[in-house]
């Protein structure tokens, strides 16, 4: 299966990568560049599974994937975070300072795309699989349905989820002025789910898959230009 898969994700990003038949070199300067959020961090551990699996450790590991992977690409990276150094003291410590924070400099980047990584998690065990929000902005609608569409394709079949539009009360999707997603990659509350997140292949797996639906969002995008 692990042979099937890594077939997969080559025949993907060998596709998403081509380069569209009318891309210049002025419309490669002009790519954007990709702001990658690792949701939470430091004393701010977002969602814990049941074995004590902290939310924010998971989406660094996948962000970190993808940032590699996204640069590999040749595109211009920027990380909100790049390890737990910051938000060590809960003294003074404000989630929505922090998300404040991010917002402000996501919209510190000219021409800006924003991948933000987060984990679900729900009351009961029986929810699972990733879902993508997307913010009101642009064609964030376009590149959260990409990246949905290749989770499920790739990763997940059996899911049934869609990408829907981020909730208003979402701080970061809502001040953030660019394309916008934020990818739930799975259930903290499901421990099946945990389990495969925690895997570092797994990890990778995901990383690829949404930077070859960024890859071929962006190709997509210069085509009809």
């Amino acid at each position: 299966m692990a042979a099937a898969l890594g077939l997969c994700f080559a025949s993907l990003l060998l596709c998403s990568c081509s380069p569209a038949p009318n891309r210049t070199a002025m419309a490669r300067s002009m790519a954007p560049t990709v702001v990658i959020d690792a949701g939470h961090g430091g004393i701010d551990g977002g969602a814990v599974s049941d074995d004590g699996t902290k939310e924010s450790d998971l989406n660094l590991a996948i962000a970190l994937r993808l940032e590699c992977i996204v640069r590999f690409l040749g595109h211009q990276t920027v990380m909100t975070r790049l390890d737990d150094s910051r938000k060590t003291d809960m003294i003074g410590y404000s989630e929505r300072q922090d998300l404040k924070n991010r917002a402000e400099l996501v919209n510190s980047v000219p021409n800006a795309v924003l991948i933000s990584i987060h984990q679900n998690d729900f009351p009961t065990a029986q929810p699972r699989g990733a879902q993508v929000l997307y913010s009101a902005y642009g064609d964030s609608r376009q590149l959260a349905e990409r990246i949905q569409g290749n989770l499920i394709e790739q990763l997940d079949p059996q899911n049934r989820r869609l990408a829907v539009s981020a909730p208003r009360n979402l701080y970061l999707t809502a001040n953030t002025r660019c394309p916008a997603v934020l990818v739930e990659c799975g259930f903290m509350s499901n421990n099946f789910e945990v389990l495969r997140l925690r895997d570092s292949t797994y990890q990778t797996s995901l990383a690829l898959v949404i930077a070859g639906s960024y890859q071929s969002y962006l190709n997509e995008k210069t085509v009809l230009q």
